[in-house]
């Protein structure tokens, strides 16, 4: 009886220790993220406020037959870990706009990774550079890692001046130098001055289509 009670007690006690272990590591990922969203407000943001508006804990963009237009945060940011979660819509095409100016096409004089319902009919015949994650014009994303359409995403987007990595749901879609890659010319042909930029907004470019966004949390790096 006595060894069976020991038993018990060493057992509850190995699964408190581990219980306390994954706490502590869940913390400790989290330690020095400050949030984007407040979950109940756009207060911090700046823009188009009627388009995008906050709701249950989201921050929804609900165009309704119109272009969405964009929101920014207030504060600038340069180098970072940005985590967000996203929710599409069937079709539904958005964008991360990083290193934005709030004046101007944000995936030219910033820079925008796609946020996009790759299996949408309509996208059948994208180029490479415009599926979801990639940094548009400039960097293709690897494609078959987005939820099904409806189910939530979770993203995070490291960035440092002029690296960039993008994790969608766990696995590593893009990495990449955008200075780099764009040395001998754009994928798109076009001009893209932002990539020099290393610091500005960060945002969320709506075209026209739902989309649901939260905990959106980030980390300045140095």
């Amino acid at each position: 009886m006595q060894k069976s009670t020991f038993l018990s007690a060493w057992i509850v006690s190995v699964l408190f220790l581990s219980i306390n272990f994954s706490q502590a590591q869940s913390v400790s990922k989290e330690d020095g993220f400050k949030r984007l969203f407040n979950g109940e407000n756009l207060d911090g943001w700046v823009g188009n406020k009627e388009s995008y508006r906050a709701e249950n804990g989201m921050i929804v963009i609900d165009p309704q037959g119109g272009g969405g237009g964009n929101l920014y945060t207030e504060k600038e940011y340069g180098n970072f870990i940005l985590h967000f979660e996203f929710q599409l819509t069937p079709g539904a095409n958005n964008g991360l706009g990083i290193h934005a100016p709030l004046e101007g096409d944000a995936a030219y004089v910033g820079k925008e990774l796609q946020i996009l319902d790759n299996r949408a009919k309509k996208y059948a015949e994208l180029e490479v550079y415009q599926y979801h994650g990639s940094v548009y014009g400039v960097i293709p994303a690897r494609r078959g890692f987005l939820n099904p359409v409806g189910e939530w995403n979770k993203q995070t987007v490291i960035v440092n001046h002029p690296k960039i990595q993008v994790i969608l749901n766990g696995e590593t879609i893009l990495q990449g130098d955008y200075l780099e890659a764009s040395k001998e010319g754009t994928l798109d042909h076009k001009e893209h001055p932002g990539l020099e930029r290393s610091s500005g907004h960060i945002g969320f470019l709506g075209h026209g289509d739902v989309v649901h966004f939260r905990n959106i949390r980030i980390k300045e790096l140095k």
